[in-house]
């Protein structure tokens, strides 16, 4: 097989599939295509090891992710002259979208560093972790099509976003303080009262400590406490 098509259901968008396929492919010094489309993922791939390529998809495929159906159709040699990226398709049908998760060990690490730019950042995310289905408004899985759309990324979050050995390389939902969604506190109910106005998550504490309800609005919805 000089060249194949290779589409992918299940959980395959927003869990850091294509820069798993991306790297995959340059590894094997392949070349072709990766790209989300309504459906899942489609792959147009070739060279000599396309063979190991096909063994090594579901088997090393990134942990969020979730293949339930792989569909392969060789087709006549194009000449691709390097792999890459390319623009979402909107033809298909349905996918599916992974849930949130939860934050990973390496972005909790960078949150509590004083030193790293993304310090107590609350909205920190990766390629491993962050908002993912509660943002997503319409698919293929693309910024454009999430509730990030309107967060421009700073130079620093799009040159991660573009850095192939980052791991926040193509991460829809990238963002820091500088360009991100910040924290707010906002109170109806003037019975309580907070000294921590300019401090959003104390005042939070302050209100439940004094037996207030909050609604706390994350990116892709609320969440009463």
């Amino acid at each position: 097989m000089n060249r194949v098509l290779i589409n992918i259901k299940g959980v395959v968008q927003g869990v850091g599939f294509r820069p798993f396929v991306y790297n995959l492919a340059k590894s094997l010094n392949l070349k072709g295509t990766v790209t989300n489309t309504a459906d899942g993922v489609a792959i147009d791939i070739e060279g000599k090891d396309i063979t190991s390529f096909i063994g090594r998809l579901p088997k090393e495929a990134p942990p969020l992710s979730e293949i339930n159906k792989i569909d392969i159709s060789p087709m006549p040699f194009y000449g691709h002259k390097d792999f890459e990226i390319v623009k979402s398709r909107d033809s298909g049908s349905f996918t599916l979208i992974s849930s949130d998760v939860s934050i990973c060990d390496d972005c909790l690490k960078e949150m509590l560093d004083k030193g790293n730019r993304r310090y107590l950042y609350p909205f920190i995310n990766c390629i491993n972790c962050g908002p993912r289905y509660t943002i997503t408004n319409a698919v293929p899985y693309d910024r454009h099509n999430t509730t990030m759309s309107v967060f421009k990324m700073c130079n620093e979050c799009e040159s991660e976003y573009n850095n192939t050995s980052d791991r926040r390389f193509h991460a829809q939902p990238n963002a820091c303080a500088v360009c991100g969604p910040q924290v707010e506190f906002q109170i109806s109910n003037f019975k309580f009262q907070t000294g921590e106005a300019t401090d959003p998550i104390k005042a939070t504490i302050d209100i439940l400590k004094q037996g207030g309800i909050v609604a706390i609005k994350g990116l892709g919805g609320f969440h009463i406490a």
